[in-house]
C-alpha cells in the first residue's frame, strides 16, 4: 500500500493510502496532493539511497510520496 505523508510538528501525518487498483483510493489521494500542492507544500519520492525527486503529479507506483514546506533561508 502506498501513502501520502505531511511533515510537519509532529513528524509526520498520513493523509492518504491507495493501491493502483482501488480506483477510489487513488482519486482521494490525487485529490490530497493537489490540495498539499495548492498550500505551498513540495512533494518529494525516493529515487535510491540518499536521493529524492520533487514530483508535481502523483506518482501510483511510488510506496512514500512525502509533502513538506520549502526550506527557509536567505
Amino acid at each position: 500500500m502506498s501513502r501520502l505523508i505531511r511533515m510537519d510538528q509532529t513528524g509526520h501525518t498520513t493523509i492518504a493510502e491507495w493501491t493502483p487498483e482501488n480506483a477510489v483510493a487513488v482519486e482521494a489521494a490525487a485529490e490530497a496532493f493537489r490540495h498539499e500542492l495548492d498550500h505551498g507544500y513540495l512533494a518529494m519520492v525516493s529515487t535510491g539511497e540518499g536521493h529524492a525527486e520533487q514530483v508535481r503529479e502523483l506518482p501510483l507506483d511510488a510506496d512514500l510520496v512525502i509533502m513538506r514546506l520549502p526550506i527557509a533561508g536567505g
